[in-house]
């Protein structure tokens, strides 16, 4: 029997995506302004056009009018980057999009408003956004552009109805430019064949617009230029320019601003709607990022990577004797995640997760000193599950390629125990890692097999069940055979994928045979410690899938200190005597330094460069453009803000990180207020509040049993409510703990389970303490059962097995968990 969710993600919001006031599927204007309740009055009025329509008005609702319409070119981002093979970003992208929305309330906010001007264009985008996050989420492009062209339709009724009808005109030809841009990041990405659809479907959208006669009455350069762009697109996207396939998308945007000018007066609309397009792209260059797959966040992920394996080479030297050396590794693990950035990245990403590592740490610590075997074993697992849990928040998509690279170390490490003449333990640890396979940890086995059938078979069918019979039977030859078969197998994999996502991967495998040259070195071996070290260089000489090339060419001073310096120590230090971990420590450190160098240029500059280079042409388009005087007269302060916003957002997106995107998004919103002479009603604050929340709406929720102030000192585990997602998504707990769900983002959340996908013998449970799903439900319409801001939900798992829940104001956005409890 299908699941509730599932059938959410088919059938449910599809459905309820066909309100009244939705323009029709694919139109980029609706011919009838519509609104459930009276909009706020604008501060200055003009007259009625010729045609009847009413005329514009400038005020802070033309400024929220414009704040719609970068939801609007998001939602083509999203699809975009479907259009570009990257489905799975595009989904990511829509959930951002509800997690902005969820954020931008307060008076002026777009989220605040868009209910106030029209209830039902506000569920009826609601709704169509969450089937635009689930079509991407199954790979389904076109059924994701389909609801992308009906949450538009949504917001352009909220924006006729708020700024009328021209203003919306204007927004409507920028949006078109907003969507021609977006050819250009699936060129960025190599994706030439997304990039022709992309302008195929612009040119189409253009076509069925109202505003495609307005614009050629009004401005027939623009119209032609813009014309002549998207086809401009189309052959350079057929001759894989994408130098070209940019320049002319640029063009086509350049149309649509000038076009918009020439549309409507006063000019301080066209000006609030060239900013908002600015703001729009500035999130392509976070979506060209996400796209290519790799940021910082990767980079924290591969670190956590290298973590695991050293926890695991320390347990291995505990176990042989070695206390001393294996109590300094995990002393080093824990002095070096205090300073790495990957610290700050873990506890933002999983503070369950981060909270556990650090507190394995601890005990391995302690177990290592006591000589307690079994609490290192112990202590080692509690690390290495919560390191994964880690790795699969910061990497995503990305987790299956570091999975491969921690494989290649432990492969590593079970060959080194063979020859130390401990074949049984070989054995286990081969074990452990077919359980880890087929148990499908960090999407590694179905992505494996969705990469290549033939490969998947070979190295699980072929190599590693061959392999762990070798070890068993003590067959040195077929040991050889199938420990190499099961490398090439994993460096095959990991060639699918780009050098940059490669690169976590190799610097996991060659950190973690720097270590264990330390580690034979420790048990007496320098012979087979350089030669495990020369094996580093080897791979890495080899190629490994990318990693050497890419960092050659993202920084060739690094590449050669890493290469000829540091790894060149190692080997030094175990042929003449030296001390092998201390120079084990120096190359790790040049490892991560690798890694980090390589996904700032985002492996070899194009992907990395490109998003840098779009909001360098935003800086380069604002400061030639008409809005930059106008900004500046209108206010000096957002003026400045703006322009600091930018600059530091090309510095993140040159160093991989695109943290800058929500402040360049906030300054770009309070310059469009500004422009249009309402600076002191922009929403403020990195979530979009407001100078006011919304107080009556808080009051009037209440939370019932199990709703409580902060955070129980005795849960034995907190789930982190986001805007839009439970974090972790997946939790395990043992019969009779005690889980509290922490409002940690956006507005009032509840937790509701799915009644379906309970054990049979379990008592239903719901923040409010209803007794059922329905009940729960029609209780969170009547304001019960809420847990809002710096409140928690509490609830003890009695029964074993799988609870599936959710969130039932934002169920649409996937907001939904389990909870896996184990007697």
């Amino acid at each position: 029997m299908p699941q509730r969710r599932d059938l959410l993600k088919t059938v449910g919001i599809a459905a309820t995506g066909l309100l009244a006031g939705c323009p029709s599927q694919g139109s980029t204007e609706s011919n009838t302004a519509s609104a459930d309740t009276d909009t706020t009055e604008q501060e200055a009025t003009a007259g009625t056009d010729e045609g009847g329509e009413s005329g514009v008005s400038v005020g802070p609702m033309t400024a929220v009018a414009t704040e719609w319409n970068v939801y609007r070119a998001r939602l083509h981002d999203a699809v975009a980057l479907g259009r570009a093979g990257a489905p799975g970003a595009g989904a990511t992208v829509a959930q951002n999009i509800f997690a902005q929305f969820e954020g931008a309330s307060g008076e002026y906010g777009a989220h605040e408003q868009l209910e106030s001007t029209s209830e039902s264009a506000y569920e009826g985008f609601e709704d169509a956004l969450g089937t635009v996050q689930s079509s991407l989420s199954e790979g389904n492009v076109s059924e994701a552009a389909s609801a992308a062209d009906k949450a538009s339709g949504h917001l352009q009724t909220a924006q006729q109805a708020a700024a009328g009808q021209q203003a919306t005109r204007v927004l409507d030809l920028l949006l078109l430019g907003s969507r021609a841009s977006n050819a250009a990041m699936a060129g960025t990405l190599g994706a030439f064949e997304g990039a022709a659809t992309i302008a195929e479907e612009t040119m189409t959208a253009f076509e069925d617009a109202l505003v495609y006669s307005k614009i050629e009455a009004a401005d027939a350069e623009s119209y032609e230029a813009f014309e002549n762009a998207l086809a401009g697109i189309g052959s350079a996207a057929g001759s894989e320019d994408a130098s070209g396939v940019t320049e002319q998308a640029r063009a086509a945007l350049d149309a649509t601003v000038s076009g918009a000018y020439a549309l409507v007066q006063p000019a301080s609309v066209a000006g609030a709607g060239h900013l908002a397009t600015m703001q729009a792209r500035g999130w392509d260059a976070a979506a060209v990022v996400s796209g290519s797959g790799v940021g910082a966040d990767y980079a924290h992920a591969t670190t956590l990577n290298t973590y695991r394996a050293r926890v695991h080479d320390a347990g291995w030297l505990a176990r042989a004797g070695e206390t001393a050396t294996a109590a300094t590794m995990v002393e080093d693990v824990f002095a070096h995640f205090e300073g790495a950035a990957a610290h700050d990245a873990l506890e933002e990403a999983d503070s369950e997760a981060y909270e556990a590592f650090e507190s394995g740490l601890s005990d391995l610590s302690s177990a290592i000193e006591n000589g307690n075997t079994e609490g290192v074993a112990s202590a080692v697992e509690t690390v290495d599950t919560n390191l994964v849990a880690g790795i699969e928040a910061l990497a995503g998509g990305n987790a299956p390629v570091l999975q491969s690279g921690f494989f290649k170390a432990r492969f590593a490490d079970a060959r080194e125990l063979y020859r130390q003449g401990q074949a049984g333990q070989a054995a286990t640890l081969v074990s452990d890692l077919f359980a880890r396979f087929e148990e499908n940890q960090l999407d590694f086995h179905e992505t494996l097999e969705e990469t290549s059938e033939d490969l998947y078979h070979r190295f699980e069918e072929e190599h590693l069940v061959g392999l762990q019979s070798a070890y068993e039977n003590g067959d040195d030859d077929a040991v050889g055979t199938h420990h190499d078969g099961v490398l090439a197998a994993l460096l095959e994999f990991e060639s699918a994928h780009s050098a940059a996502v490669a690169s976590g991967s190799g610097a996991t495998y060659m950190a973690g045979l720097a270590f264990d040259a330390a580690a034979t070195n420790a048990l007496g071996n320098a012979d087979r410690a350089a030669s495990t070290a020369q094996g580093a260089l080897a791979f890495f000489e080899s190629g490994a899938a990318g990693y050497h090339e890419a960092l050659e060419e993202a920084n060739e001073d690094l590449y050669h200190r890493f290469e000829d310096e540091a790894l060149g120590s190692v080997i030094s230090a175990a042929n003449d005597g030296g001390d092998v971990y201390a120079a084990a420590k120096t190359f790790y450190g040049a490892a991560i330094e690798s890694v980090t160098a390589i996904v700032g240029s985002s492996g070899g500059g194009e992907t990395g460069a490109g998003a840098a280079s779009v909001v360098s042409d935003v800086f380069a388009t604002f400061e030639n453009a008409a809005v930059h005087d106008k900004l500046e007269n209108a206010d000096a302060e957002a003026y400045e803000a703006y322009e600091a916003a930018l600059n530091d957002y090309v510095a993140d997106l040159e160093s991989g990180s695109t943290d800058g995107a929500s402040a360049f998004a906030n300054a770009a919103r309070t310059a469009s207020f500004a422009v249009v002479g309402a600076v002191d009603s922009a929403p403020s604050g990195s979530g979009g509040h407001g100078g006011e929340e919304s107080e009556a709406t808080e009051s009037s929720l209440s939370g019932g049993p199990n709703v409580v102030e902060g955070v129980p000192e005795d849960a034995d585990h907190v789930v982190d409510m986001q805007a839009v997602a439970f974090a972790p998504e997946e939790l395990t707990v043992s019969v009779g703990d005690t889980v509290a769900w922490k409002h940690a983002g956006g507005e009032a959340h509840n937790v509701v389970a799915y009644e379906e996908e309970l054990p049979d013998d379990a008592t239903y449970w719901a923040s409010g303490g209803f007794e059922s799903e329905s009940a729960a439900r029609e209780g969170w319409e009547n304001g019960e059962g809420a847990v809002q801001s710096g409140q928690s939900y509490v609830h003890t798992f009695e029964t074993a097995g799988e609870h599936g829940y959710f969130c039932v104001p934002h169920e649409a956005a996937g907001m939904a968990g389990t909870v896996i409890v184990e007697e």
